[in-house]
């Protein structure tokens, strides 16, 4: 068994676990995508454009996706202050991958539902 030291220094070096679960939520791709089709968004404007998710959440999704720099923040200094948020080249890059998931999940979407339902139906 591996001692909690050495287990957090693999999760620090796995890239899954140390890039890849940070999409594990359920918004963070959807915002990444919404954010490449406008070149810059205010946060309210965001917040229409994905009713479902809450206010705070969207935050939380937004500082995740800053600190991993694939979303850029800008504060311009008025009252009240503005906010806009874009993505960065490298959350750019992730797009073309997040569209071929999607494109997956479409073709797939119907066939994995089915399955769902025969696995509830035999438990």
């Amino acid at each position: 068994m591996l001692r909690k030291e050495e287990r957090n220094s693999i999760i620090e070096i796995c890239p899954v676990r140390n890039v890849i679960a940070r999409f594990g939520n359920k918004w963070a791709l959807l915002v990444i995508l919404v954010l490449s089709e406008h070149e810059k968004i205010r946060f309210n404007e965001l917040h229409q454009l994905i009713p479902d998710i809450s206010s705070r959440v969207l935050s939380g999704t937004l500082k995740t996706l800053e600190a991993d720099t694939l979303v850029s923040r800008k504060v311009y200094p008025t009252v009240p202050p503005k906010v806009e948020y874009q993505l960065t080249d490298l959350g750019h890059s992730l797009v073309p991958i997040i569209e071929q998931l999607t494109e997956w999940a479409r073709t797939n979407m119907d066939t994995i539902v089915g399955h769902r339902k025969e696995f509830t139906k035999r438990q």
